[in-house]
């Protein structure tokens, strides 16, 4: 497929997804398909995920973990097997409760159509405080002196 085409089929993608179209979507991956995203501390859905299988866990802990507010695609540049994407989002992360806004950037790599492999780049730093436990961002109290 040309550049063209496989920006086509990741729009498609992004609109299934936007849709809650999972099962869809994930027809458009191939079945030895590499997910790949920074590891970020109590966030569920970070991390690396090999296989279609590997990636169905992930879009179902995204489900579980995170609520958009918002979740805009913004630019598709497409060049040989690559379509990347940029997008801004604003997401509600359910374990604390707090929002966020996150820049992202998706890369695909197609191979015959599908996607062989997606790359996501996002704020971790937002990311992170949104899901950190309250607890766990607390210093302990400093010693006390004595004089």
């Amino acid at each position: 497929m040309n550049a063209q085409e496989n920006k086509q089929v990741v729009m498609e993608g992004y609109r299934l997804f936007q849709a809650g179209q999972i099962g869809e979507l994930l027809t458009r991956y191939h079945d030895d398909a590499e997910w790949r995203s920074p590891e970020v501390e109590f966030v569920p859905f970070s991390g690396d995920f090999h296989g279609k299988a590997e990636i169905a866990q992930c879009f179902a802990k995204l489900d579980a973990s995170i609520q958009s507010n918002r979740f805009e695609p913004m630019q598709f540049i497409a060049e040989d097997d690559k379509v990347v994407v940029t997008g801004v989002a604003n997401w509600l992360a359910k374990p604390t409760g707090r929002s966020y806004d996150s820049p992202w950037v998706h890369v695909f790599t197609m191979r015959d159509g599908k996607v062989a492999r997606f790359e996501s780049l996002w704020d971790t730093l937002a990311t992170a405080q949104a899901f950190r436990p309250e607890e766990a961002g607390r210093m302990a109290p400093p010693a006390p002196l004595h004089h």
